[in-house]
């Protein structure tokens, strides 16, 4: 038998709603430029044609914010997804509405589950844990260069991961925007095995810089069981399937591990995810002087303060999460 979670998930995966992580983004975004192309070659080629003036109009918002849509986020199948690992989002903290924030994202896992459901839906109670604060999750700007594609994942709070999109929103006067950062990004999902957190993170000191640059507070978040709701296939560095991966991901700007978990009718081997709790943390926001142009000096004290953080944070909450045994390390 199967519950609502699971029959919902299930069409939220085949169906293309979770197709907000790029994973899943593959099959998507080409088909929805296919779309576009074959449309001007019908009788509804004015779709197309319409569609295009509208893009040529609109093609600035993805890098000023986006058209995140509350409406989407609240939908109810958001809940089913919830429910299927379930997730949980927790705070050890509130965070000031007056100040903007960096929030950087750990591990970035498989496929960001945690980071999708915590901060581009409403089904965690993010609105309601953060009152005030509106929540951006940065991805691959590729993807918002496909027709139709791109309001599709703009409309969940997606915005490109470039420098231009995230300074638009630090800026912002008045506060209340969190810029959501998967650090570790596409290398460290090919370290994404269960029972393990290599974080990358020794030598990443952008999302730093971006945030002395503008002022906006630091906040560490460690997603427990990111990790768990997918094997991969053994790809340790050295390996020619680990060569191959670095290399796809050095000309791609993706990385494509190669997981798998269950079936929808059977427990054995599938990509339904399995059904291992997720709990995100959200850490102490670490205060931040706004420094134009900070030196390298300033830039690895705030780094080294946010990596002690980090490790502290996973510290305080692993027995409570029975993730004690569970191999952690920085990796560079």
């Amino acid at each position: 038998s199967f519950t609502k979670q699971q029959v919902a998930l299930q069409l939220i995966y085949t169906g293309g709603t979770c197709s907000f992580l790029h994973k899943f983004f593959l099959p998507l975004a080409p088909t929805c430029i296919f779309l576009f192309l074959y449309l001007l070659f019908t009788r509804f080629w004015l779709i197309s044609v319409l569609y295009a003036i509208w893009w040529f109009y609109d093609y600035d918002t993805p890098s000023q914010g986006g058209h995140k849509l509350p409406v989407l986020c609240a939908l109810k199948v958001w809940d089913y997804m919830r429910d299927y690992f379930p997730i949980k989002l927790m705070k050890t903290a509130d965070l000031d509405p007056r100040h903007n924030y960096v929030l950087g994202f750990h591990p970035h896992g498989v496929l960001v589950v945690g980071a999708f459901a915590n901060f581009c839906t409403n089904t965690t109670g993010f609105t309601q844990l953060f009152p005030g604060i509106t929540s951006y999750l940065l991805m691959l700007p590729l993807w918002f260069r496909a027709p139709f594609f791109r309001d599709y994942i703009m409309c969940a709070g997606l915005i490109p991961s470039d420098k231009e999109s995230a300074s638009y929103l630090l800026s912002r006067q008045g506060g209340g925007n969190a810029v959501v950062i998967a650090v570790g990004g596409a290398r460290e999902a090919l370290d994404a095995h269960p029972g393990t957190y290599n974080v990358i993170l020794a030598e990443k000191k952008g999302f730093i810089k971006l945030a002395m640059e503008h002022g906006a507070h630091l906040v560490p978040v460690f997603s427990f069981g990111e990790n768990e709701v997918y094997d991969q296939f053994e790809n340790p560095r050295g390996t020619w399937l680990r060569w191959i991966q670095d290399h796809l991901q050095s000309i791609m700007g993706i990385s494509l591990p190669l997981f798998h978990a269950r079936g929808v009718f059977q427990y054995s081997f599938g990509l339904m995810p399995y059904r291992k709790p997720i709990n995100t943390i959200v850490g102490r926001p670490i205060r931040v002087e706004k420094i134009e142009k900070p030196t390298a000096e300033e830039l690895d004290v705030l780094h080294q303060l946010y990596m002690d953080e980090l490790n502290n944070l996973f510290e305080e909450h692993k027995d409570l999460l029975c993730f004690s045994r569970a191999a952690w390390g920085i990796v560079h």
